[in-house]
């Protein structure tokens, strides 16, 4: 078992419970270790299929949109649902927004925080999201958005979220405090790969 860890503006951890230290103060980045090797096939034909779900609405509705969708997928289909419903009760919201879809191109390549409260994301096939730890964050070069190249302190230190795992990131409109993770999504045409993404928003903020 991995035991979970503290470190700077993250934790990382292999229990459901990881997620909800989201709401820490030092925190904005919470990411939840899993091995999805038993439903890899599933996976591997959803994504094959290049299945695009794009779902707004109550919880409800989105589950029972995602079991007509895929309910020849039975893991997967649980999975999501299963995801959805821990990620409405660590965010206490009522609406949401869903996406799962089979990305072939580079989609934000730009290091960048969200202008939402918290988002959710589960690479389920392919190359994870890739973020910053705070020590290696340049904020003044976030700041002036023409000076992107900047932004990142050591190349060398770069994370990436595994694939499999589910992160929640802390956006900028989490609180007035909050200093949102500082991420983006990993080159793929480059690699000729392809990613299955999972993506959940509160509608109290959506940023797409």
């Amino acid at each position: 078992m991995i035991q979970d860890l503290n470190l700077k503006n993250w934790v990382v951890g292999s229990s459901q419970k990881i997620l909800h230290r989201i709401h820490d103060d030092d925190v904005n980045i919470a990411i939840l270790n899993r091995n999805t090797q038993s439903f890899f096939e599933e996976i591997k034909l959803v994504l094959d299929e290049a299945i695009d779900i794009h779902i707004n609405g109550s919880s409800s509705l989105i589950i029972k949109t995602i079991e007509q969708k895929l309910s020849k997928y039975h893991y997967i289909n649980k999975d999501i649902i299963s995801i959805l419903l821990y990620f409405k009760e660590v965010t206490k919201a009522t609406n949401f927004k869903l996406v799962l879809s089979c990305v072939t191109t580079n989609m934000c390549t730009k290091f960048h925080t969200d202008v939402n409260t918290i988002r959710l994301l589960c690479t389920y096939s392919g190359p994870g999201t890739l973020w910053l730890t705070e020590d290696n964050i340049n904020r003044n070069a976030l700041k002036a958005k023409e000076h992107n190249h900047c932004i990142v302190i050591n190349k060398t230190n770069i994370q990436q979220v595994k694939t499999g795992a589910v992160v929640l990131l802390k956006g900028d409109k989490y609180s007035k405090e909050a200093q949102g993770v500082v991420h983006k999504s990993p080159y793929i045409v480059e690699k000729n790969t392809k990613r299955l993404l999972l993506r959940i928003d509160t509608n109290e903020f959506l940023n797409f």
